[in-house]
């Protein structure tokens, strides 16, 4: 097994322990009966304790974890959630989701401060198209762009508007490298090609080192504003705005891919513990924010939709999405992801 393969599962593993330790800690303290807590997914290996009431036990499958909370779809069940008022119930279940999105704040935080501050008129490459005019000419990530045919260049868009005004011609490039200057002449592509511009460079800018004081603020608007686009998601969908192909579903093997082609671990992880926590708030049957809305409708109404109707269209959901993630797992192997750099 390689390094990035046990890094991706041992990441993925801690993120859905955490979601499942999230619905643990609501029911504990909400007084509602948790039967077992797993580590790893079933078949059972061994139990290594009960804590009041609840069994603790290893999983074969290292794949996370999972909570087994008593009376989950019966309200006959006494001290199980079902049985329990609904807004125990919203609680309980919108712990798990929130525990995510928490730890992606957290993440963020920490990203901004491991980052620094960026310096705005200091362009950097990011990253480099293989066999672009900028990697034929030795330009590396973590380059900063300094001239232009003699041009000063201190933001990305002056460095693009540089570039495009002399598609198909040489420029001459002065770029900075561990404090040493060099100068590189190379032709920008016309077209450029999809994807990779055209001369192959993801911009953005330099940064300096900064305090963990500063870098709270700029890690949780950064939370919150990736928050916002994934809720705006299914609007900006069918409005238009996002192409179908842009806001692809990924499966474990898409992740696995997105994750060895991105370089950046704890970016990742970022990402996909927030797109955890989200997505499973969407009104869904099936996930927790299908059994959300089932408890603010009683909330609303002071009147409990039928167990029996719940049930039946959260089994409904799952097959629906049992199918979908199983489309979406071919996906990856018919289509693979690829960034574009």
């Amino acid at each position: 097994m390689s390094f990035d393969l046990l890094t991706f599962i041992i990441g993925i593993a801690i993120l859905i322990f955490f979601h499942e330790l999230g619905h643990f800690i609501g029911a504990r303290l909400f007084k509602v009966e948790v039967e077992e807590f797993g580590i790893g997914f079933p078949p059972r290996l061994f139990k290594w304790a009960t804590i009041k009431g609840t069994d603790f036990t290893f999983n074969l499958i290292p794949l996370g974890g999972f909570v087994r909370i008593k009376g989950e779809n019966d309200p006959e069940v006494p001290g199980g959630l079902a049985a329990a008022s609904p807004w125990v119930r919203l609680a309980v279940i919108g712990a798990g989701p929130l525990t995510n999105i928490l730890i992606g704040i957290v993440l963020s935080v920490w990203l901004f401060y491991q980052a620094g501050e960026p310096v705005l008129d200091r362009v950097k490459v990011m990253g480099v198209a293989p066999s672009s005019p900028a990697a034929q000419v030795g330009i590396r990530q973590g380059d900063v762009i300094l001239e232009v045919d003699g041009e000063r260049v201190e933001s990305v868009e002056e460095l693009r508007d540089l570039i495009y005004a002399h598609l198909g011609e040489e420029i001459r490039l002065v770029y900075e490298r561990e404090g040493q200057t060099y100068t590189v002449s190379l032709v920008p592509r016309n077209p450029p090609p999809e994807n990779e511009g055209a001369i192959g460079i993801l911009m953005g800018y330099d940064t300096r080192p900064t305090s963990i004081f500063r870098a709270i603020p700029r890690g949780v608007d950064a939370a919150f504003n990736y928050v916002r686009v994934l809720f705006s998601l299914p609007r900006l969908l069918m409005s238009g705005e996002v192409s179908p192909e842009a806001a692809r579903p990924v499966g474990y093997k898409g992740m696995f891919d997105l994750y060895r082609q991105l370089g950046d671990s704890l970016a990742f992880f970022t990402a996909i513990t927030m797109s955890l926590g989200v997505l499973n708030l969407f009104p869904i049957p099936a996930l927790d924010g299908g059994r959300i809305v089932f408890a603010l409708v009683e909330i609303i109404l002071r009147r409990r939709v039928p167990p029996r109707f719940e049930n039946a269209l959260h089994y409904i959901g799952f097959l629906v999405l049992l199918a979908l993630l199983i489309y979406i797992n071919i996906l990856d192997f018919v289509d693979p992801v690829e960034l574009p750099f």
